[in-house]
């Protein structure tokens, strides 16, 4: 489980000054952060292993350079920076947002390629959302504020109530009010709240006045929305959200080192191929040329020219074909570990080098199938992805089934009042039908001097609860047939049910994937040795062939034959030795031991800077 503290701190917004470090409180939540653009510049590495057109590469370049230049990771990269923005989105309240992550197990830094003939894709890894349930309650605080001023004229049908017939109002409303809410299900809101009234009305005692309050009412949920584990869940679910973008990045990792590794070893193996190519047409040609010189003097007949003539054309093309596959492979390869791919001339011009050979060891270390089972549970992180996104998932059941109850709010709310004001000046008009008509000077004395005053004689009155208001109640709201909550729990428990069983699915694959790639491992390491023993015996019989035809007693048509013969048990032991290369890669991924087969850091990989300086260049110190 990643801890709050434990998870990285979003950049700071642009503009923030050490000097206005007031200024940069105030305006901080209202500012976004700038997210720095995307960095399309390789790492110096690739430079230094470039030299006069050829690029060395030894495995553990390959491997440095995928890890600082390759986009498939660095489009990884981005994850948990989208998974910390989700977590701070959670601890303000907010839902849950899920998130997509394809892994691409292909080799080019960008989408599913074709390589060697087979189709690569991505594989979706997905994050939990919030589900179903109680929405939970803002829990950053909230300042609101109204001021407004109002202008009302009104006729009245009685001059009794206001000694008016045209009651003309002037009002000033100025409210103050802050509210949160707690992971308890606790809501309090605080307030003051001022309004100032002049009217030309004669029989108000105080004119103009100031009324005054100071409240604080809380909310307090009994049922539904109860408790931490209701109201945290999105916290819970974003943190174990985070901690998949951190497997989903460490997956991606693993998938682009071993495609490389592959890459690599499917290279030198097409150099190998070269070579044998090569070898053939040399021999080939070899034969042309005896058979010319014995034309020519007379001792073999003109067709036989034509025949070699056409073995050298025929390994020509042979040869044509490997060495574009060549080409091919390096291209790819080039792609996979630069940012611009071969946009550069100096990187798609270049050749390159592999200065590491596929070896097989004497004696296969020998391990029981069921150690390495277990090695895969417990290092494969699309095992402990699933394991997380389960648990997210009961989390989230935890706010559907409280949806189920009904709604219980206990409330109560405290109010302190106050009133001031001047004595009014306008003349108390008389009660009509009365028999003095004239209007009535109020006296001072037979008002409440309590209430004479300025704006700080009603403030006085708030503070020292001359006039206090209390209320207390409870609401309750019982859905009587509540069909919707008991169908998102039904909903909610079964797609549980299904990544549980989506996630068996994945532990027996897993148990498949590591039993195949050691019979894979075993196979090849048989085909090695038996093309080796092939090879072996086809250089004797090539060796036999031609000192017979030396002596007259076989004809051209063997030899051709046994150099065929030969070309084929040296392109077969290349292609063993490669295909050895990549099943020991596949057992290495399907247990979970790329990265440790390979020394690799996973800050160095989140980072994109990989210590360990490049291979030496040859002749170069």
């Amino acid at each position: 489980m990643v801890s709050p503290a434990a998870l990285p701190q979003q950049p700071k917004q642009s503009g923030a000054s050490i000097g206005n470090w007031w200024q940069s409180r105030l305006t901080e939540p209202y500012s976004w952060r700038d997210v720095a653009p995307i960095n399309v510049s390789n790492s110096n590495r690739l430079d230094q292993l470039l030299r006069a057109g050829k690029l060395y590469l030894s495995l553990q370049d390959v491997i440095a350079l995928a890890l600082e230049n390759n986009l498939d990771i660095e489009l990884q990269r981005y994850g948990p920076k989208i998974s910390r923005a989700d977590f701070d989105r959670a601890n303000a309240g907010g839902a849950v947002r899920a998130a997509q992550n394809n892994i691409n197990t292909g080799t080019t830094g960008g989408g599913s390629q074709l390589v060697n003939g087979i189709q690569s894709s991505g594989q979706g890894v997905g994050t939990v959302s919030t589900g179903s349930g109680l929405n939970v309650q803002n829990l950053d605080p909230v300042f609101t504020s109204t001021t407004q001023f109002a202008k009302q004229t009104q006729p009245q049908t009685t001059l009794f109530n206001t000694g008016t017939s045209s009651l003309i109002s002037e009002r000033t409303t100025s409210t103050f009010g802050i509210s949160k809410a707690f992971l308890t299900g606790t809501s309090v809101s605080m307030g003051f709240n001022n309004f100032f009234s002049d009217q030309n009305s004669g029989r108000l005692d105080f004119n103009p006045s100031k009324t005054i309050n100071a409240n604080i009412q809380v909310q307090q949920r009994l049922l539904q929305g109860f408790g931490f584990a209701v109201n945290n869940r999105n916290i819970r679910i974003a943190r174990n959200n985070y901690k998949v973008s951190e497997l989903v990045f460490k997956q991606q990792v693993i998938a682009t080192v071993a495609s490389v590794i592959g890459l690599y070893w499917d290279l030198v193996a097409a150099n190998e191929d070269v070579v044998v190519k090569r070898q053939a047409l040399a021999l080939n040609q070899k034969l042309y040329d005896d058979n010319k010189k014995q034309v020519e003097i007379g001792t073999l007949a003109p067709i036989e020219i034509i025949r070699a003539e056409a073995e050298v054309a025929r390994s020509q093309q042979e040869l044509t074909i490997s060495e574009t596959n060549l080409l091919q492979q390096e291209t790819v390869l080039k792609n996979a570990l630069s940012r611009t791919g071969v946009a550069s001339p100096a990187l798609a011009d270049s050749r390159i080098i592999a200065t590491d050979k596929i070896r097989i060891p004497e004696n296969e270390p020998v391990q029981p199938i069921q150690d390495l089972v277990n090695k895969a549970m417990d290092f494969r992180p699309e095992v402990e992805q699933s394991r997380i996104n389960i648990d997210s998932s009961k989390i989230g059941l935890v706010g559907t089934k409280n949806a189920l109850k009904p709604t219980v709010d206990a409330f109560g709310s405290f109010q302190n009042n106050g009133l001031s004001g001047l004595l009014n000046q306008l003349p108390v008009p008389p009660v009509p039908g009365a028999t003095n008509l004239n209007p009535i000077i109020r006296n001072p004395a037979a008002v409440d001097g309590f209430f004479l005053g300025g704006y700080g004689t009603a403030i006085g009155q708030v503070f020292r609860r001359n006039f206090p208001d209390y209320s207390f109640g409870v609401t309750l709201n019982i859905p009587l047939r509540n069909r919707g909550a008991q169908a998102d729990m039904l909903r909610e428990q079964l797609a549980v049910r299904q990544s549980e069983v989506r996630l068996q699915q994945q532990l027996n694959q897993v148990r498949v994937d590591v039993q195949n790639a050691v019979i894979s491992l075993q196979q090849a390491r048989a085909r090695h040795q038996t093309s080796v023993k092939n090879r072996v015996l086809q250089e004797q019989t090539l060796d036999a062939e031609q000192k017979k035809y030396t002596l007259g007693a076989s004809t051209i048509f063997f030899v051709i034959q046994a150099q065929r013969d030969l070309t084929s048990a040296q392109a077969n032991e290349v292609a063993a030795l490669s295909a050895y290369a990549r099943s020991r890669n596949d057992l290495e991924r399907a247990t979970g031991q790329t990265l440790v087969a390979n020394s690799i850091e996973m800050d160095e990989a989140l980072n994109g800077t990989v210590a360990r300086p490049p291979s030496t260049v040859p002749g170069v110190q």
